[in-house]
């Protein structure tokens, strides 16, 4: 551990447990440091100014929109990680997608291969997170899944096969050669066909392993 807490970033298909991921590394860094995370979106409008683009190229994505819907992506992230560094020497910062989501949209609904976006957006942002935590699930499942969860979840023209297929395909293309995303930090595949606990337990192994997680304090004045 260095003098900072981690950033970690969470992956995955709709439905395959990012959510209650992130829940359960918020309660075990409660419970265990007396610490709460800092939780976040992928895209929090932290540049109102660029909000305008952002909604017009994820809901109406066009050739013409596509440049200005990466340059507000780059500005977004940009403004998210002053508020990421000027929480990390109190607490872990945890998000809801980060990069990898970001890749996998452009290649789908822009048709943009992954390394061109990662490279147009590798050079406005500096850093990112510690590691990523990606979460794999068949399409057909991870679908199963988010139709059963409560509220207006689903839409009509993400949350159908063919497009959760591609985009699986991204993650997968992704994931596979980390070395050429490094803003990605550390990758961590885990298996979300796993019970929640399962997963959390691989998780926060593999964060242990990678040094973002500190040690507990040992028992003071204990008796042997």
């Amino acid at each position: 551990m260095t003098n900072r807490y981690p950033f970690i970033a969470i992956e995955g298909l709709d439905g395959t447990g990012k959510t209650t991921l992130r829940k359960g590394l918020f309660q075990l860094w409660q419970c265990l440091f007396d610490t709460a995370p800092l939780c976040v979106l992928t895209t929090n409008f932290l540049s109102p100014e660029y909000a305008g683009q952002i909604v017009e190229g994820k809901y109406r994505p066009s050739a013409a929109n596509r440049q200005a819907y990466l340059s507000a992506i780059v500005a977004d992230k940009t403004a998210t990680l002053q508020l990421v560094e000027s929480q990390r020497r109190a607490r872990p910062v945890i998000a809801d997608r980060w990069l990898l989501s970001e890749l996998a949209f452009f290649a789908v609904k822009h048709g943009a291969r992954a390394e061109d976006t990662y490279k147009a957006l590798a050079e406005g942002l500096m850093e990112g997170p510690d590691a990523t935590l990606v979460l794999e699930l068949p399409a057909t499942d991870s679908m199963l899944r988010a139709k059963d969860r409560a509220g207006d979840a689903v839409r009509a023209d993400w949350d159908v096969h063919h497009v959760q297929s591609a985009v699986q395909e991204v993650y997968a293309e992704v994931t596979g050669s980390p070395q050429s995303f490094p803003l990605l930090g550390t990758v961590v595949r885990l298996d979300a066909s796993a019970t929640p606990a399962q997963v959390l337990g691989s998780a926060w192994t593999a964060l242990e392993h990678l040094g973002l997680i500190p040690g507990l304090p040992a028992d003071e004045g204990k008796e042997s």
